[in-house]
């Protein structure tokens, strides 16, 4: 089971735009990565290859956990990336479900709908801060 200031580091990074810091100290060597439906990376240096990709097609990348929930060795995320190149501007509002193992994410499965990551797409509705949708929240 992850440790609550593991996965709050792990954020910490990743929000502060460091990747592949990131990937480097909390993915196991061979974690597995899934795209919504198809798997798309296993091990440590797809991981890290995919990301440079990604990283070289956008001028700026930016990230914040909007939600984190842990539950024994498991952490959902809701992520809000922003990619931006030139007068690219593509806004990606997805949920990563990860296993842990060890303090290393060992499987990971991002879910989201694809039709974000076209450029032009309609940008995401947040919802805001959904305690204030529940009655008695407050």
């Amino acid at each position: 089971m992850p440790e609550r200031h593991t996965v709050k580091a792990f954020v910490s990074l990743v929000e502060g735009g460091r990747f592949i810091d990131a990937l480097q100290r909390y993915y196991h060597p061979a974690a597995v990565v899934w795209e919504n439906l198809r798997q798309s990376r296993t091990g440590l240096d797809a991981l890290m290859e995919n990301e440079h990709q990604v990283l070289a097609r956008f001028a700026t990348v930016t990230a914040h956990a909007a939600r984190v929930v842990i539950d024994g060795d498991h952490v959902v995320i809701n992520w809000r990336f922003g990619f931006y190149a030139d007068s690219v501007r593509i806004l990606l509002d997805e949920v990563a479900v990860q296993q842990w193992a060890d303090g290393k994410i060992v499987y990971e499965r991002f879910y989201y709908d694809p039709a974000q990551l076209h450029p032009g797409a309609p940008e995401p509705a947040f919802d805001g801060d959904i305690r204030e949708a529940v009655p008695g929240s407050g």
